[in-house]
């Protein structure tokens, strides 16, 4: 019953989002276009947040006809410096997502008044531990951009618009509702816009269900992990789906990550309040990972979890700091310049602690090619750091056919020998994609804890083994794929074949009768 609910909160959540992004898109570009709706979201998400909380103290005092949302700005004052302490931010009443909806069609300068409030409830966080988790947040949402319209009016009609229908949206009180709704809509329409964008948008998006086995990989035999970390983090998805397998307070320390665009790490700060992750618990970072890493001070993590950008450029050998830097000079040589894929291995290697897994998806072709990605795959394996490599079906992401792989990286392994999964069949088709199922994923992570042999699906190698076919890492060099062919009996098709060769003279000896009668009539 309860999960029939959720189902149906689920479907009609959907629906209202679809509707929304139908009816404001026109004029705004789908991906262009998530940021005002995703923006708004999280603006009444605080806003609901904040209320509730402050409610529920004057409730449990007796006071339940208070209502923070009906108080006056100056009575409101009073509690700032206690809300920025605990929720690490704070807004006036007349500032609430809901109070400005309500004056939102009257007001002549709804995009100044929206600009205001944005920028005060930045500024509330200023100075104080939460500020580099609001600094910039509000950035992408620009009240004032063409995008919305060509004049001030066009731009306000569309803001309200929007407010009405994100206001219209039923989260439910978001404690009791059964769905993380907030943290639901957001990742609902991530991959709306994905799937409709393309390239532009799915390098953003990871599969939930790729996640969630990324997710699962790692804390195999663990109740809770002390914290998190994502090296390319984009939106936050890998990180988040720790707080739904294991539940957020199962992961103490908290979540980590960098993401190198700033739309997207504006949107994963977001991604956080709206799963209820509070702003000690995240840190998530601006930056290139690889040159300028923003974690040194808290690394190692027990779980990491990454699907970073395939194949791009980066300074590699041509800047000599970098084979000083302790994540990469290990291996005695650098990723190279066009393919950074094993430099992200490296540095993950590095700052995974030594009872933590790692999880990454990987290029195809990082497990084959030679030069210094040959010498990297020796570095790993002769120091048993590879745990398992699978190998995922084609077409599961958006924006890309390819069929990537897994690697699992451990730095305490209990044997010297790698496992090779061919996940490669284990899908199933929805329209164009391919999907894992729950089916899928508890298959592949069962042969996983496993590590046994099974025929044309698992092979456990050792080591000095992978050593001898030149450190390739392909699964299917260890994977014997099922012969689908039919087999063939070739004296059956032979005998087949003279019968039928027999059959066709007595059908044409019939025909050339037919044909003599046919003439003699004549």
């Amino acid at each position: 019953m309860e999960n029939n609910r959720k189902e149906q909160e689920r479907a009609e959540l959907h629906r209202t989002i679809w509707n929304i992004a139908n009816d404001l898109r026109g004029s705004v570009d789908g991906w262009d276009f998530k940021q005002y709706v995703l923006g708004m979201l999280f603006y009444r998400y605080i806003s609901e947040n904040i209320t509730s909380f402050i409610n529920a103290g004057e409730w449990e005092t007796g006071n339940t006809e208070f209502d923070y949302a009906k108080l006056s700005d100056e009575e409101a004052e009073q509690a700032r410096e206690d809300l920025v302490n605990t929720k690490g931010f704070f807004i006036l009443p007349s500032e609430l997502f809901e109070n400005v909806r309500k004056r939102a069609k009257d007001d002549e300068n709804l995009n100044e008044t929206l600009e205001l409030i944005f920028s005060n409830i930045e500024a509330s966080a200023q100075g104080t531990e939460s500020e580099d988790n609001f600094k910039g947040l509000f950035d992408d949402i620009d009240v004032n951009s063409n995008k919305l319209g060509n004049t001030v009016a066009k731009r306000n009609e569309k803001l309200v618009k929007l407010l009405n229908s994100i206001g219209e949206m039923k989260l439910g009180d978001y404690k009791d509702n059964t769905i993380d709704a907030f943290g639901d809509a957001y990742e609902f329409l991530m991959s709306m816009y994905a799937s409709s964008a393309g390239k532009s948008g799915g390098e953003y998006y990871t599969p939930q269900e790729v996640s969630e086995l990324l997710t699962r990989l790692t804390i195999v035999g663990k109740t809770e992990v002390n914290k998190v970390y994502d090296p390319a983090c984009g939106s936050g998805s890998l990180l988040l789906k720790f707080a739904k397998v294991l539940g957020k307070n199962k992961v103490r320390q908290g979540f980590f990550g960098q993401e190198i665009n700033i739309t997207t790490y504006n949107l994963c700060r977001i991604n956080m309040f709206l799963h209820d992750i509070d702003y000690d618990k995240f840190d998530i970072a601006l930056g290139d990972t690889l040159t300028d890493p923003q974690h040194w001070d808290d690394e190692p993590f027990e779980a990491i979890v990454s699907n970073p950008p395939y194949s791009i450029k980066w300074k590699g050998d041509s800047d000599p700091i970098l084979i000083n830097d302790p994540r990469f000079s290990p291996a005695g040589v650098l990723a190279p310049k066009s393919k950074a894929d094993l430099a992200f291995i490296m540095h993950s290697l590095s700052w995974l602690a030594t009872n933590g897994t790692a999880a990454i998806v990987c290029f195809p072709g990082v497990m084959y090619r030679g030069g210094a990605e040959k010498k990297i795959r020796q570095y790993l394996i002769d120091n048993n750091y590879i745990d398992c490599i699978i190998q995922l079906p084609d077409n599961l992401f958006f924006g890309t056919s390819i069929a990537t792989c897994i690697m699992v990286l451990k730095k305490s392994k209990s044997e010297n020998s790698t496992l090779f999964i061919d996940a490669s069949q284990e899908f199933v088709k929805v329209t164009n994609n391919n999907k894992l199922s729950q089916e899928n994923i508890e298959t592949i992570l069962n042969a996983f804890k496993d590590r046994k042999d099974i025929e044309h699906f698992a092979k456990l190698v050792p080591n000095n083994e992978i050593a001898e076919h030149e450190y390739n890492l392909s699964v299917s060099n260890y994977v014997e794929k099922e012969d689908m062919r039919e087999k063939i009996d070739i004296k059956k098709l032979n005998a087949e074949i003279e019968e039928i060769v027999a059959r066709e003279q007595i059908l044409r000896d019939e025909i050339d009768k037919i044909i003599a009668e046919i003439e003699v009539e004549k």
